[in-house]
């Protein structure tokens, strides 16, 4: 049975990424208050590397919000590439993090799937961290997050949120294709 609380938290989340997307500023508050309502359910259920996912978000979400809002010296913030280097050692770190926190949840918790879930929040997190520098790299890592977010929250019985993490998908992939206009429209002016 779909909560209401489920309702609610993808409802606002839903939202929120779209916004985002859009690269609008607002995704940003609205996203800390579907992150608090999605920690509260994850908990529920017994995904905490996803509630400390949840905590992880509301926080950048507010830096985020910053970010956006101060610019880059009173100019909006630009859409860029992020460097090939930086992408390595994120996707390294995300690897090896997804392992040791999936280890420690397998060891002192009674949590579903501790390395799926732990790859979830793993990759969210640098998906965020490129998202909050408006780097154009941040779509391919949702689409992973996404890909691998769905299976998981159907397989606890959050079949609403599974069918929006697929939306979530959808919305990364044109989300990819818009920032990528944006950037070479940023280019040519």
């Amino acid at each position: 049975m779909i909560s209401p609380l489920e309702v609610a938290a993808n409802a606002v989340m839903a939202v929120s990424i779209v916004l985002s997307g859009r690269n609008n500023i607002h995704s940003w508050w609205i996203g800390v208050v579907g992150c608090a309502m999605f920690a509260a359910l994850f908990y529920s259920v017994n995904l905490y590397a996803d509630v400390a996912l949840q905590l992880f978000f509301i926080v950048t979400c507010l830096i985020g919000w910053l970010q956006w809002l101060r610019g880059a010296g009173g100019a909006p913030l630009p859409i860029t590439h992020a460097r090939l280097r930086a992408l390595g050692w994120m996707t390294a770190t995300g690897l090896l993090a997804s392992a040791a926190y999936g280890l420690m949840l397998q060891a002192y918790t009674n949590a579903y799937a501790p390395f799926i879930d732990s790859a979830v929040l793993m990759f969210s997190v640098v998906a965020q961290l490129l998202l909050m520098g408006r780097r154009v790299e941040t779509w391919p890592f949702w689409l992973l997050v996404n890909t691998v977010s769905v299976p998981l929250y159907a397989s606890r019985g959050l079949y609403l949120t599974a069918l929006l993490y697929a939306a979530y998908w959808l919305n990364a992939l044109a989300s990819w294709l818009f920032w990528r206009r944006q950037m070479r429209a940023q280019a040519a002016a």
